[in-house]
């Protein structure tokens, strides 16, 4: 989901220019090691009806669920021309009640009239922290924090910006997922080249505002048969770091992909294609986010039934459980 400018052709960049000065904050550096429970892969079941449905919406999509006492969602939902971040909350993770929208663009600033939205929620003590899409054009990640969940307030700046050119994420920055460990926020994305080619990639940060990019990045890479991969959920997990995303198709079908690794840089697919099972999900499964709950990873995506690369996807939001067997 979101829209990016394109340009034909593939460039280059070297290590040396990665490093100069303006360039950008870029180094080498991994997640917390871990051992590995077992050799282990997962398995995904699919409940057969949305939890959260579009209504009079064109698409929602993009959940970012937090457990805080209750369940909140903060979801994205387009109206035929803007996407927004809406809020709703949930006793047990199945029934929602929608409070509303939270968060839309600011057309005066960076962020344009088209997009504010596609995030990822953390709870930090008693604040909340959303990191966004938005931009003019090309897309960049904003930050934005709150004390209830409702009233927000927004860094004026993005806080993570497109590569330099010829870079991999070049032509723009989106579907951030952040997860913190100790003091360091970890920050998953997708990124965009000039091929439109589409990856995975990761930052790390202390304060959520400032981050370093690693420098061998991407850390997921596309294969050459789709049009890119995206839209990352990780979380830590028997002793694994693991990560679902989205996998897009030449003629736009999404299916969901699982990949584990033990320090969140080096990752292993496993299993095969995670596919919609229903009417309404059936051309597309993406935008996963995940809660532990013990021997279960409580899981959120989106589903839709028309196979587009944006929005206009009847995008509704479903639920599930992701299982570990030998």
């Amino acid at each position: 989901m979101g829209r990016f400018s394109h340009a034909g052709g593939l460039a280059f960049v070297t290590i040396s220019c990665l490093m100069a000065a303006g360039c950008g904050r870029y180094g080498e550096f991994a997640l917390p090691a871990l051992a590995g429970e077992r050799n282990i892969t997962i398995r995904v079941r699919l409940d057969p009806q949305p939890v959260i449905r579009r209504d009079e919406l064109s698409d929602v999509l993009n959940p970012s669920v937090v457990r805080s006492k209750s369940f909140f969602d903060f979801y994205s939902e387009f109206d035929g021309r803007t996407w927004h971040t809406a809020l709703a909350e949930s006793p047990d993770g199945h029934s929602w009640t929608k409070k509303g929208r939270v968060i839309s663009p600011d057309p005066a600033t960076w962020e344009g009239d088209y997009i504010a939205a596609n995030g990822s929620a953390v709870r930090e003590g008693d604040k909340w922290l959303y990191w966004y899409q938005s931009g003019k054009g090309i897309p960049r990640i904003g930050l934005a924090w709150s004390d209830d969940g409702i009233h927000w307030r927004k860094d004026p700046q993005p806080v993570l910006e497109p590569g330099p050119r010829g870079s991999w994420d070049e032509r723009g920055v989106a579907d951030p997922y952040v997860l913190k460990l100790g003091d360091e926020y970890y920050i998953y994305y997708l990124g965009q080249n000039r091929a439109r080619q589409q990856q995975i990639g990761v930052a790390r940060s202390g304060d959520g505002v400032h981050w370093m990019k690693l420098l061998s990045n991407p850390v997921m890479e596309a294969p050459d048969s789709r049009n890119g991969i995206g839209e990352p959920a990780v979380w830590q997990w028997k002793g694994w770091y693991w990560m679902l995303y989205t996998a897009r198709s030449k003629t736009e079908q999404r299916t969901l992909r699982a990949a584990r690794s033990l320090d969140g840089v080096r990752w292993e697919p496993v299993g095969e294609s995670i596919r919609g099972n229903d009417d309404w999900d059936r051309e597309v499964l993406c935008d996963p986010s995940v809660i532990v709950e013990g021997d279960i990873t409580m899981l959120w995506f989106g589903g839709g039934d028309k196979a587009r690369p944006d929005e206009h996807l009847d995008g509704q939001i479903g639920s599930g459980i992701v299982e570990t067997q030998p």
